[in-house]
C-alpha cells in the first residue's frame, strides 16, 4: 500500500524525489494503490488519469536524471478540484450540462501547480457549480468524510479535503466564496487558506473585478499549504486585482515566536453566529494553547453589522450574472438552490447592488481598525460539526432552525465578506471522534501571518497527525 508514501508530507516527498531516493513513478503509482483501495468508501477522487500521471512521472524522472532543473513541485501527484478546467482531462462542474466537457487549455492555478512539476492524476469531486458546502452532485454522487464515511465532507472543495485527509494526495487545490475551503478543511481535520482577493489570481475569470470568490490551497499540515501558496500566488497580467508580491514569500520557513502577538478569540461573531455546543466544547480549551504560547489573549469580536446583506447580495447578483442562461435554457437540470440564488440575484435593482458594495467598503474599514488592536482573531470555521452526508445540509443548530443552506455557514461567509486571509486549522475532535476546525483570521494581505500562527497552534497540539481510520479493500 505505500501508506508510508501517501502520508509524507509534500516537503519529505519533494525532498526525497529532489535527491533521487524515490522516484515520481513510485510516488505516483503508490497514490494510485491508495486510490483504488480506500476510495471507494468516500468517493473523492472522481475522474482519473492513472495512465497518464504515470506517463508524466516518468518523463519527470527522465528529466532530473538528465540534470534539468526541476520546479518545487517536482513529482507530486494532485487532483484538481473538478470546478478547475484541466486541459484534455474531463472537468464537469459537477453538473449533468457539462458531464463530457473537456477543456482545451488549464485555467491559471492548474498551470503554475504544472509549470511547478505537480503531476495531475485526476480531478477531486465537488457540489454543481460549487454551490453549497456538502459535496454531492448528479454526475458523480456523494463524497463522504473519511473520518465517519456516514457523514458530509464539507464543500465545495469536499472532494479535496476528504482525498488529503484519506493519503490520496499531498496538495490541493480549491475555491472559496462562502466557506469552501475553510469548511471542508474543518471537516476532515486538514488546513485550508482562504487568501486574501488577488493573492492567487484566476484566469479565466468571467468577473475578473470580483472579490468575493477566491482560489487557494490545502494540504494535510500548514507547512505544505504554504508550500502550495508559494507556487500558485504571485502577479499575473491577465488579472486585474492581482497582488504584485511574488509567490516566493511564502517559500520559506514559518517559525515564529509568538510572544507578545494580540489575540481576540470569539466564540459567537460578538452573537452574529450560533454554534454547535459540540464545536464550542471542543474549541474553547484550546484557546488556553495561545496563552502558553505567550500572547496576549482577549475575547473581543469585530462589527461585522452589514456582512449578511454584502455577501449574500453580492453572490445572488454574481449567480444571476454567470449562470443567468443557463436557468433560462436548463431550469430542471440545476438543482433548487443554484436556481433559487439565480432568482434572488434577478430581483436585485441597482441601487440594491450599491448598497451592498457601500457596506462592503465599510466592513472593509471597520475590520481594518479591528486590526490595529490585535494581530489575529480566531473563531470556529464551521457552526457545525461534520453532519449526515444523506442531508443537503443541516436543518437545525441545536435546535435553532436553519432557514435556508446558506444559514449554517455564517462563520465562514461573514469573513469572506471582510477580504481577510482565513486559514482552517485542525483545532481537536469531538468525544465521538469529528473534526472540528479552528479559523485564524488576519489583516488584508497578512496571509504570512496567519500561516505563522497556523503553525505554531499546529505544532502546540499535533491535532492534524490524527489520521483516520479507513480500511482499505482488497486488491
Amino acid at each position: 500500500m505505500h501508506e508510508d508514501l501517501t502520508y509524507r508530507s509534500a516537503r519529505e516527498l519533494a525532498g526525497l524525489l529532489r535527491s533521487r531516493e524515490i522516484s515520481a513513478r513510485e510516488v505516483v503509482q503508490a497514490h494510485l494503490e491508495r486510490i483504488e483501495a480506500v476510495d471507494p468508501a468516500i468517493n473523492s477522487v472522481v475522474t482519473l488519469c492513472a495512465d497518464r500521471a504515470l506517463d508524466e512521472a516518468r518523463a519527470a524522472d527522465e528529466r532530473l536524471a538528465y540534470g534539468a532543473d526541476v520546479g518545487p513541485l517536482h513529482g507530486l501527484p494532485v487532483a484538481h478540484k473538478d470546478v478547475h478546467e484541466t486541459a484534455g482531462l474531463r472537468t464537469t462542474f459537477g453538473s449533468p450540462l457539462f458531464a463530457d466537457h473537456v477543456p482545451d487549455r488549464d485555467e491559471l492555478i492548474v498551470e503554475r501547480m504544472r509549470a511547478a512539476g505537480a503531476i495531475t492524476i485526476g480531478k477531486t469531486n465537488t457540489p454543481e457549480f460549487a454551490v453549497g458546502s456538502h459535496t454531492f452532485n448528479p454526475v458523480f454522487g456523494t463524497t463522504r468524510n473519511p473520518y465517519d464515511p456516514t457523514r458530509s465532507a464539507g464543500g465545495s472543495s469536499g472532494g479535496a479535503a476528504a482525498a488529503l485527509a484519506a493519503g490520496l494526495h499531498p496538495l490541493a487545490d480549491g475555491s472559496d466564496m462562502g466557506g469552501s475551503l475553510r469548511n471542508p478543511a474543518s471537516f476532515t481535520n486538514v488546513v485550508g487558506l482562504r487568501p486574501s482577493p488577488g493573492r492567487v489570481p484566476r484566469h479565466p475569470a468571467d468577473l475578473a473585478w470580483s472579490t468575493l470568490g477566491v482560489q487557494g490551497p490545502m494540504a494535510r499540515d500548514v507547512a505544505d499549504t504554504a508550500l502550495l501558496l508559494s507556487v500558485i500566488a504571485g502577479p499575473d497580467p491577465r488579472s486585474p486585482i492581482a497582488v504584485p508580491e511574488p509567490g516566493s514569500v511564502f517559500a520559506g520557513p514559518l517559525d515564529r515566536d509568538l510572544t507578545g502577538l494580540r489575540v481576540a478569540w470569539t466564540p459567537d461573531l460578538g452573537g452574529s453566529v450560533v454554534c454547535e455546543r459540540a464545536v464550542l466544547d471542543t474549541l474553547t480549551p484550546q484557546v488556553a494553547v495561545f496563552s502558553d504560547l505567550g500572547c496576549e489573549v482577549a475575547e473581543d469580536a469585530p462589527d461585522l453589522d452589514g456582512a449578511e446583506d454584502v455577501f449574500r447580495t453580492l453572490r445572488a447578483w454574481q449567480f444571476a450574472s454567470r449562470l443567468g442562461g443557463l436557468l433560462d435554457t436548463d431550469r430542471d437540470r440545476l438543482k433548487p438552490s443554484i436556481v433559487w440564488n439565480i432568482e434572488e440575484g434577478r430581483r436585485l435593482s441597482g441601487a440594491d447592488v450599491a448598497r451592498a458594495e457601500l457596506r462592503h467598503t465599510e466592513l472593509f474599514h471597520r475590520m481594518r481598525v479591528f486590526f490595529e488592536r490585535y494581530d489575529v482573531l480566531l473563531l470556529p470555521v464551521s457552526q457545525v460539526v461534520p453532519f449526515d452526508a444523506d442531508l443537503e445540509y443541516p436543518a437545525d443548530i441545536d435546535g435553532v432552525p436553519q432557514e435556508t443552506y446558506l444559514d449554517w455557514m455564517r462563520s465562514a461567509y461573514f469573513i469572506s465578506a471582510t477580504g481577510c486571509p482565513a486559514l482552517s486549522v485542525p483545532g481537536g475532535f469531538t468525544p465521538g471522534g469529528l473534526p472540528v476546525g479552528l479559523q485564524i483570521v488576519g489583516p488584508h494581505l497578512a496571509e504570512r501571518r496567519v500561516l505563522e500562527v497556523g503553525r505554531a497552534f499546529e505544532q502546540a497540539t499535533g491535532f492534524g497527525r490524527r489520521r483516520p481510520a479507513l480500511e482499505p479493500l482488497p486488491l
